[in-house]
């Protein structure tokens, strides 16, 4: 296969973006077990809805 410029620069832009979002997900994970996991009933103020 030819490598021309445009084949790199697409192949480096996919890369990017998947190091981006891989990157996104381990902050994710980490901030997740930082503040534990809080009850989805509740409201923002740990009060329950009425």
């Amino acid at each position: 296969m030819y490598m021309d410029a445009v084949v790199i620069a697409g192949i480096a832009t996919v890369l990017l973006m998947v190091g981006f979002f891989v990157g996104v997900g381990i902050f994710v994970m980490k901030d997740q077990k930082e503040h534990g996991h809080q009850d989805s009933k509740e409201g923002k103020h740990g009060h329950k809805p009425v």
